[in-house]
């Protein structure tokens, strides 16, 4: 017998199971009315809701519902329920300029927009056929009343969400979700952190980013309480885990650094010490880090790495028994690697020294993108743009970047788009953009200008010059005005050789 693995279960399992469990405490300072506490069989009944909706505005199997929005209940009301009606959901980064949100939304080809309030009027020039908020305009649209129809025939296979990703060119990539790549993401990261009915889930990671890593689903299906947080700030997080008892957070290094420094202004005992455990991602966190964590919080460090094309999880690198009795700084070192293949995954290094990787969380493919598709997936396995080696216990350790992407606060920044935006400046010549060591955002994006003769241009002129033009996070934090910039007798600028001014002293060519 074969029964198709798609994102209903876990939203079916948590009503069954856990419905008098409270599932979601919806954060209580927002422009939108908060939902408060809801129990997992009221998530259940609003998400059918909102499936009669799209019902009644005639939005059919397949067809795209696109949400920019902060961290909230509605929005995980969304990527719970959306998908489960055979629809697709595009959780789009609310960080993004509107023009980069617009481009999104066309390119999904998504009839609905749902907009958080606070974004409403900088998104107000972005459309779609059916616009809402998340707000009033959101609660006004349920239809409590109307049983909604049934997907027709369930597909595991199916696209269940499309997440954007900035890579190597301008334009973001659309990554094709499967529903079988979420259920095997969503179980699979739950065995390797040993998630339970016992646990409360602080959403420090943005939704939107590969769905949550789909602990979403995973936190729903074992009925642990989920809490989202909608600003990250070091001292709330510690609030937080002190007032609602959490258990386990996900999130880039910066975060972490965040509260890291607000710890050392905590008045009383660190809350939540042995109780917390954190999953870390976004870029290999220095190893003094590590130590601190555990030294200063008293809490659980978990790595794992992977990718929005791979749902993330591909490996996992956890605290072993075997390490209990190390120093704490060998023991930092070891957890500083990138871990081991999660289950089910399989990885390889190619020739070129490239991370390679096969498993059932990797993309369908990239969304009315064939030919991305095909180079993404040449020879059978997905091509990570990372570069890597494995050692004899299958431990990955990434060492370098092959793709021109920057990982800034856990976020990945195209250095073309960047060079774009910095270029559209009437007294630039030439730019390169790169990343560059640092403490809290892992890499800095960097701009390295050369101005046209005569000018007079300054760091502050550049970067003021960028805002509006992109995301705030993609904005350069440090513009370094040069003579020139080294290239190739064919012209290519030599960017191995910028970075090697910056990244000499280090080991590995990430941070």
């Amino acid at each position: 017998m074969k029964v198709p693995l798609t994102t209903r279960d876990f939203l079916d399992r948590a009503e069954l199971v856990y419905g008098d469990r409270v599932g979601i405490v919806d954060e209580p300072d927002q422009p939108a009315p908060s939902l408060g506490d809801v129990t997992y069989r009221e998530v259940a009944r609003r998400a059918r809701a909102m499936q009669a909706a799209l019902d009644g505005l005639g939005v059919g199997e397949g067809e795209r519902v696109a949400v920019v929005s902060h961290n909230s209940g509605r929005l995980l009301e969304m990527l719970l329920g959306v998908p489960s009606s055979g629809r697709v959901v595009v959780p789009v980064n609310f960080r993004l300029s509107p023009e980069e949100v617009s481009y999104i939304v066309g390119h999904s080809g998504a009839r609905v927009l749902f907009v958080d309030p606070e974004l409403e009027s900088t998104l107000k020039g972005v459309d779609a056929e059916h616009r809402f908020t998340t707000g009033e305009e959101y609660e006004q649209l349920l239809r409590f009343e109307t049983e909604p129809a049934p997907w027709a025939e369930p597909d595991e296979d199916a696209t269940a969400t499309i997440n954007y990703t900035s890579g190597t060119t301008a334009r973001p990539k659309g990554v094709q979700m499967t529903h079988r790549n979420i259920w095997v993401d969503a179980v699979t990261f739950g065995m390797h952190m040993q998630v339970g009915d016992r646990d409360v889930y602080l959403h420090t990671l943005p939704m939107f980013h590969c769905n949550g890593w789909g602990l979403p689903y995973t936190m729903a299906g074992l009925g642990a309480r989920q809490v989202p947080i909608r600003k990250i700030d070091g001292a709330e997080i510690l609030r937080r885990v002190e007032r609602h008892g959490i258990t386990i957070m996900s999130g880039a290094p910066a975060v972490w650094n965040s509260v890291l420094d607000a710890a050392a202004e905590w008045d009383g005992e660190i809350p939540g010490r042995d109780r917390v455990r954190i999953v870390v991602a976004g870029a290999p966190p220095p190893s003094r880090t590590i130590a601190r964590v555990e030294a200063e919080l008293g809490w659980e460090f978990n790595q794992i790495y992977g990718l929005t094309e791979t749902a993330p999880l591909l490996t996992i690198n956890r605290p072993r028994a075997e390490y209990d009795d190390l120093e704490p700084e060998e023991r930092a070192k070891r957890l500083s690697r990138a871990g081991v293949p999660a289950l089910g995954t399989r990885l390889s290094v190619s020739e070129s020294g490239e991370v390679l990787a096969r498993g059932n969380t990797v993309l369908a493919g990239y969304w009315q993108n064939p030919d991305a598709s095909v180079e993404a997936l040449e020879g059978g396995w997905f091509h990570t743009g990372d570069g890597g080696t494995i050692d004899d216990g299958g431990y990955l350790t990434i060492s370098d970047r092959k793709k021109d992407v920057i990982i800034t606060g856990g976020e990945n920044v195209s250095s073309i788009e960047v060079e774009d935006a910095v270029f559209s400046h009437p007294a630039v010549v030439e730019v390169a953009v790169i990343g560059v060591p640092d403490d809290k955002w892992g890499e800095m994006v960097t701009a390295l200008v050369v101005v046209a003769e005569g000018e007079m241009v300054t760091e502050q002129d550049i970067i003021a010059h960028c805002r509006g033009r992109i995301a705030g996070y993609k904005i350069p934090k440090r513009v370094e005005i040069r003579q020139a910039i080294p290239r190739t007798a064919t012209g290519k600028i030599q960017k191995f050789k910028l970075r090697e001014q910056f990244w000499s002293t280090s080991e590995r060519q990430v941070n």
